[in-house]
């Protein structure tokens, strides 16, 4: 991977991971936390993934793109659960 990118790939993966760690922690720490509320807080990701009228830059759209992932795998693997 040419070095003008990888720093992209490394910052994709630290936010990915991150926040599923928290959505792991806040799920098993926060009995008031449900798959809704964790839908509700995606909506809004998308809300401002869309409102980028000034231009966020390249490192801001990679944390809201990897967080955005993260919380969609989060959501999908919790519902594979209640199957």
């Amino acid at each position: 991977m040419s070095e003008t990118i990888e720093w992209q790939a490394d910052k994709y993966k630290t936010v990915y991971e991150e926040e599923l760690r928290f959505l792991e922690r806040r799920r098993a720490n926060d009995t008031s936390c449900t798959i809704k509320d964790v839908q509700g807080i995606l909506k809004n990701l998308y809300i401002q993934e869309g409102n980028n009228q000034d231009g966020r830059g390249p490192v801001q759209d990679i944390v809201l793109s990897a967080t955005i992932a993260a919380y969609e795998f989060f959501i999908e693997d919790w519902k594979k659960e209640s199957l």
